[in-house]
């Protein structure tokens, strides 16, 4: 099983979790600001689906008043549960504030753990506006209400995945001699990250970079860039 620890390196809540694999991962817990806005969220779009179902079914009198009242049942207690299990942790509320649900190792929430966690919101909710979970979030290191506790669940920021830079355009060359994997990886280095620095600080890197090649300190540039595309397309 992974386990879960406080970073050592980390000066806020961030979580260290390293799973069987031996990869680390880190879990940034939500406070009570943005799980509130996102709940109210969630709540704005539910009733929003309810009011225009009830608009459709007041046409069929007692027998649409009997499919409204299942129909409720079904948006405010299966809503936040199919969206948390099939949408990767994130009802509509929670995507648009960069949040998900998983469990305390990281793995992503299953139906019993979110039906849990959905179906004590009623204990949350006590004795008005939320005030157990509020209390329960304040109290709590990793801001868990008591559906989290007993469901062993955290609602987590959803980091964006990193995309790798890519270096510019450039006719692919080789080396003209083998290059270490220290060497590689500095002109990959180099050209992906060129765009971030200014040309004197370009030009003065890539004459050290290529002084090995003998190119000329105006050609240098363009040189490593032709490199880097040459490795690339030989990985």
């Amino acid at each position: 099983m992974p386990s879960a620890q406080p970073s050592s390196i980390a000066l806020d809540t961030r979580l260290l979790v390293e799973t069987p694999e031996g990869i680390d991962l880190i879990l940034r817990p939500a406070g009570l600001l943005p799980r509130a806005l996102a709940f109210g969220l969630d709540l704005l779009i539910r009733g929003a689906i309810l009011l225009a179902a009830f608009i459709l079914l007041g046409i069929l009198g007692q027998f649409g008043a009997g499919l409204g009242t299942l129909l409720y049942f079904l948006v405010n207690w299966w809503y936040p549960v199919l969206f948390e299990v099939l949408y990767q942790g994130r009802t509509p509320g929670k995507k648009a504030m960069g949040l998900r649900v998983v469990h305390d190792d990281g793995t992503p929430v299953g139906w019993a753990a979110s039906l849990t966690r959905n179906l004590l919101r009623t204990v949350d909710m006590l004795p008005f506006a939320y005030c157990i979970g509020a209390l329960s979030c304040l109290s709590h290191s990793r801001f868990k209400r008591l559906g989290d506790l007993a469901a062993g669940t955290l609602v987590v920021y959803r980091d964006e995945e990193l995309k790798r830079p890519q270096p510019p355009e450039a006719e692919a060359e080789r080396a003209p001699f083998p290059l270490s994997l220290a060497e590689q990886r500095a002109i990959l280095d180099f050209a992906e990250r060129g765009a971030s620095l200014s040309g004197a600080r370009r030009t003065e890197l890539a004459g050290i970079l290529a002084e090995p090649l003998q190119s000329l300190p105006e050609q240098a540039e363009a040189r490593l860039h032709g490199i880097a595309r040459g490795l690339l397309g030989s990985a």
